[in-house]
Parts: structure tokens; C-alpha cells; sequence
């Protein structure tokens, strides 16, 4: 059964987009946006030979650098300005949000609003350069021991080489994190998702040819790769039945005589996702896990016995990887859902208001059953997040193919197009009321008129 926001956006004229300005400014800032991001995936790093990048590049294709730079929409391959992307912003994101559960002064400046989801913000910001300046530092020395077969990456390796790196590449990071910022402000959806969804989606089409041209040279046979695109539609259903997914608590709110009116009486519903966590644990996950490994990929040839030993270790359908990868995912899941659900909180609001879940005495109790019914819809959206990203992991590492449009960027693509559409409509939805508002009013005055 679908909600009445569901309802309602179900009714949407799509016809009165065209009146709806407001909108379309906010769509073609976006699109502007995403395309100076993609612009930016093609400018390379000083001091960087691409065509050298490329072959070294291409050698290491199936392992983890190749996962990573789908989530860099390439610019990892290329080595631009955008290498790092917006995945220091995110582990410095999951650093802060860690550290409101043990700091007493984040958790009071999260209780603050506005202001104190400012400072937070800004503390995050320190910490994304930190970490991009770290992370690209590595990369750096990194580049220094990568030998192609016409030469080395680097044209004249040393200390000035690395600090321009480490300052374009911490530069590169900031600029999409603002950006990211932007789209959320003035644009449509959540700013930091788009970026990643559009990377993912732009090596779509590689990803597909590489996989389409394997069926050609007998590499994968036909029905393998029939079995592929079948998979990516179930996969896809799924995700959608399991986001749009919810349980719903029956609420009760009781008769209250406010003057002469009798008030109160209702029934409602508290909504509460089975997946409500979303899309994060994944990104978080995979953002934890192939950032370090992916700079250890690239100073392994210069490192110790033991950081080659870890890399193989930890590359795609490894079981370390795997059993980290969805312990993180599975960590992330909980952790966030309590992030954004609180059931004390909840539980009060409902006691001022008056409402009350039946059977189930307000206050604590209330706040105990919630954080129950929780708790098992994690379970249950835990495992769906574990299934659906361990998959296309098994699937690759079984057949070594180099597809990766599944798992984790399957989940973002999805979970990032139902969000945006959805705040699409709710754009469309809050136009259409306005012209309602405004008719209402007009009509109101000419009656006042004839009067």
C-alpha cells in the first residue's frame, strides 16, 4: 500500500513543469555543476604521463584500482585533479559522526541545530583536507616507483613533484566538496551523491563495452553474459521493493475539546524504512576500505615484503576483503540508522503531542518498543545491503569480469536517482499548490469586488 506522499506525487502533473522556473534553475545549476565536474576528470596532474598511467593502468584494471576509479568516474586512470574525489570528505564525514557518540562536546553541538551542525560541518572540512593531504602524499610517492613499459609515471620525480601533487590533489577534493555543497543548496538532490553517481554512471558504458567485448573474443560465453544483464534487473527490482519498503506503527491520538470543537480522535502511522540507513553504510564502507588500500596498491613496489602481502590480501573477492567489506557495511548500518532515528526522541515527541501507540504505555516504554521494532528492521536491512553488495563481488571474482556497475554502484545509482526524482516531485507538488494558493486568492478578491 502506498503512502499518501506517494500518493500525492503519483498525481503530479508533469505538465506544469514547464511553469515551474524555480526548478528548472535548480536542475540546469546541477547539470552545470556535474558537468564541470566531469570537465575536471579530464585535466591531468602536473608532472603525471598519461599515456604511461594508461598502461600501468590498464595491467591492474581488475583489482582494486579499477573498483576505485569507477567511483572517480576515471579520473583515477587518467591520474587528474579529481584522483581523490570526494572519499576523504566522507571518512573524515564518518570520523566526525563516530566521534559525537564519544564526545560529550560534538554530541551537545549536535543537539545545538543549525549552529551546531555548522561547527560540526566546518571540523569536517579540517579533516578532509588532512586526510587528502595524507592520502595524496602516498599516491605521490607512489607514482614516483610506477615504471610503464616505454618508462616511469613520473617525468621528474622529487620533492617538488610531490607537494604540487599533494596540493592539487587536496585541491581537487576541496573543490568537490564545495561543489557538492552547492548542488545541495541550489540545486536538486544530495550534492555529494550526485558526484559519485555521476562518475559511476560515465564508466557505465566502458564497463559494458569491456564486458560485451570479452563475449566477442570467447573469454565469457553468451549465456554468462545474459546471466549478467538478468542479474543487474533482479538486483535493481530488489533495491527498489526494499527502499520503498516501510513499517508502519499504528499511532493514536486521543479527543480533546479545545473550546466549543471537538479535536483529536485521528489515526496515523509512524513510517519507519526497513532500510533506513540507506545508501551510506556502503559508501562508507567502500571508503574506508579502498582508500588505504589503494595507496598501498601504489607504493607497493617500492615498500616493504609485508604491504604486498596486504594488498593481495585485501583485493576484490579476497576473503579478507569480502569479510571486511561487509563488516563494515553491516557496522555502518546500525550505527547510522541510530544516527538518524532516535526512538527516545521520537517517544517524547509523540507524549507531547498527545499520541500513543496502542497497547503500549507512553514515555519509555514507547521509546523500548520503538528501538525493538528498530533494531529487527536493521537486521533485516543489514542483510539486504550485505546480499546485495557481496553478489556482484562473488560473481567477479568467480568469472573475473570486469563489470562493476553492481554491488555498492548499483546501490548508489539507484538509491541517488529514487532520491532526486523524488525531491523532483516534491518541487512539482509544492509549485502545484502555489498556483492552487494563488487561484484561491484571486477568486476571494473578486468576490470581495462584487460585494
Amino acid at each position: 500500500m502506498a503512502s499518501a506522499a506517494e500518493q500525492l506525487a503519483a498525481n503530479v502533473n508533469w505538465s506544469a513543469f514547464a511553469k515551474a522556473t524555480e526548478l528548472q534553475k535548480r536542475l540546469w545549476f546541477t547539470l552545470g555543476a556535474l558537468v564541470i565536474y566531469r570537465l575536471g576528470t579530464y585535466i591531468p596532474v602536473p608532472g603525471v604521463d598519461p599515456a604511461i598511467m594508461g598502461d600501468i593502468f590498464e595491467q591492474n584494471s581488475s583489482g582494486v584500482l579499477g573498483l576505485f576509479n569507477v567511483f572517480a568516474g576515471g579520473a583515477l586512470e587518467r591520474m587528474t585533479i579529481f584522483a581523490l574525489n570526494v572519499m576523504p570528505y566522507i571518512s573524515a564525514s564518518i570520523i566526525m559522526q563516530l566521534m559525537t557518540t564519544v564526545s560529550p562536546t560534538l554530541e551537545q553541538w549536535k543537539k545545538e541545530g543549525e549552529q551546531g551542525r555548522k561547527k560540526i560541518n566546518q571540523y569536517t572540512r579540517y579533516g578532509t583536507v588532512i586526510l587528502a593531504a595524507v592520502q595524496a602524499y602516498g599516491i605521490a610517492v607512489g607514482l614516483e616507483s610506477l615504471q610503464g613499459s616505454t618508462g616511469t609515471a613520473v617525468s621528474d620525480p622529487g620533492a617538488f613533484f610531490r607537494f604540487t601533487t599533494v596540493i592539487t590533489l587536496t585541491g581537487g577534493t576541496m573543490f568537490l566538496m564545495w561543489l557538492g555543497e552547492q548542488i545541495t543548496a541550489r540545486g536538486v538532490g544530495n550534492g555529494i551523491s550526485l558526484i559519485i553517481f555521476a562518475g559511476i554512471v560515465a564508466e557505465l558504458p566502458s564497463a559494458l563495452a569491456g564486458t560485451l567485448e570479452l563475449g566477442r573474443l570467447g573469454t565469457l560465453s553468451t549465456a554468462i553474459i545474459l546471466f549478467l544483464m538478468i542479474m543487474v534487473v533482479a538486483v535493481i527490482a530488489f533495491i527498489v521493493f526494499v527502499e520503498r519498503a516501510q513499517r508502519r506503527v499504528l499511532v493514536q491520538y486521543p479527543k480533546r475539546q479545545m473550546g466549543q470543537r471537538m479535536i483529536g480522535g485521528e489515526t496515523s502511522h509512524l513510517p519507519i524504512k526497513v532500510n533506513t540507513a540507506g545508501v551510506i553504510p556502503a559508501i562508507f564502507a567502500s571508503s574506508l576500505l579502498l582508500m588505504p588500500v589503494t595507496v598501498a596498491q601504489f607504493s607497493q613496489a617500492s615498500g616493504p615484503e609485508w604491504l604486498q602481502s596486504v594488498v593481495a590480501l585485501l583485493g576484490p573477492g579476497q576473503p579478507l576483503y569480502l569479510a571486511l567489506y561487509i563488516g563494515g557495511v553491516v557496522f555502518f548500518c546500525f550505527f547510522y540508522t541510530t544516527v538518524v532515528f532516535n526512538p527516545q526522541d521520537t517517544a517524547e515527541n509523540l507524549k507531547k503531542n498527545g499520541g500513543f501507540i496502542p497497547g503500549i504505555r507512553p514515555g519509555q516504554r514507547t521509546a523500548e518498543y520503538l528501538d525493538y521494532v528498530l533494531t529487527r528492521l536493521t537486521v533485516i536491512g543489514a542483510a539486504y545491503l550485505a546480499a546485495v553488495c557481496l553478489l556482484p563481488e562473488l560473481i567477479r571474482g568467480q568469472w573475473n569480469v570486469p563489470f562493476y556497475f553492481g554491488g555498492t554502484s548499483l546501490l548508489i545509482v539507484v538509491s541517488v536517482t529514487m532520491d532526486t526524482v523524488g525531491q523532483i516531485q516534491s518541487h512539482l507538488l509544492a509549485h502545484q499548490y502555489e498556483g492552487l494558493i494563488k487561484k484561491s486568492k484571486l477568486r476571494g478578491n473578486r468576490g470581495g469586488m462584487r460585494r
